[in-house]
């Protein structure tokens, strides 16, 4: 564990709060490049693979990864997300 103070958190970090779902990466590279972005701008955040429903015609469940921040990290997170070119979830 580097001496980073913000970075990718366990659950615990969530405990008695509301965690915000602000992306789901559905590729890898997307995960990583989010977690770089997410890092450098100082927002702790936590990732876990969930499933999700993809496709338009053919429609199967998938597994991607889940981004979640604290309320109070939010906006933070959302405004660095649109500067990269990262949709946020709403």
């Amino acid at each position: 564990m580097g001496s980073d103070p913000f970075m990718k958190k366990e659950a615990d970090y969530f405990e008695g709060v509301d965690p915000q779902l602000i992306f789901i990466a559905k590729r890898l590279a997307d995960a990583i490049a989010l977690e770089s972005v997410l890092t450098a701008g100082d927002v702790d955040y936590a990732v876990e693979p969930d499933e999700y429903e993809g496709g338009v015609v053919f429609k199967s469940v998938r597994v991607g990864a889940f981004f979640y921040v604290r309320p109070e990290q939010r906006d933070r997170a959302v405004a660095l997300m649109l500067e990269k070119g990262y949709v946020p979830v709403k």
